[in-house]
């Protein structure tokens, strides 16, 4: 199913209304805003209704100055006309949680893994939420803005500057 970014927004929007709760379709990369609770629908919809049937890539975000955590999806159909959008998603750092996608698109499951991993973004009903690059024991998300790294690891001196 061909689409453009304007009819794939404009069908969103149709469907979702308020739920998509900011849009920025002029920046260099397009996206719309939703919250947690209506990412699920929102998936299903872009992939069923919109074809967006390709999870590029997730990426998680420290905002930092209180800002809280956010992942950015983006998500491309994967036919010749390559449509797609990125969809953003924010979260506190108290409680960061958002609700898997990988019943959606297959790929959720190890992106959701390394956002996991290194943002500390918990997905809520994905099937085995665990480390995929730090070792199982590793303390804290290394890409949180308020991480210290450890001076000493299994005994051995970490010697990052």
């Amino acid at each position: 199913m061909a689409m453009d970014r304007t009819t794939l927004v404009a069908e969103v929007e149709k469907a979702f209304g308020a739920r998509i709760t900011e849009k920025d379709l002029a920046g260099f990369e397009p996206f719309l805003r939703c919250e947690p609770a209506t990412w699920p629908e929102l998936a299903r919809f872009l992939k069923e209704r919109c074809g967006l049937d390709m999870l590029c890539c997730l990426t998680g975000v420290d905002r930092g100055k209180g800002q809280g955590l956010e992942a950015i999806y983006n998500v491309e159909a994967c036919d010749a006309k390559r449509c797609g959008i990125s969809i953003r998603i924010r979260v506190p750092l108290d409680n960061p949680v958002i609700p898997s996608v990988e019943k959606v698109w297959q790929t959720a499951d190890w992106h959701e893994r390394e956002c996991w991993d290194l943002v500390g973004i918990r997905f809520e009903g994905h099937h085995n939420l665990v480390r995929i690059l730090c070792a199982e024991d590793w303390e804290g998300h290394p890409l949180r803005k308020d991480y210290k790294s450890p001076d000493r690891y299994h005994g051995i001196k970490n010697n990052v500057v």
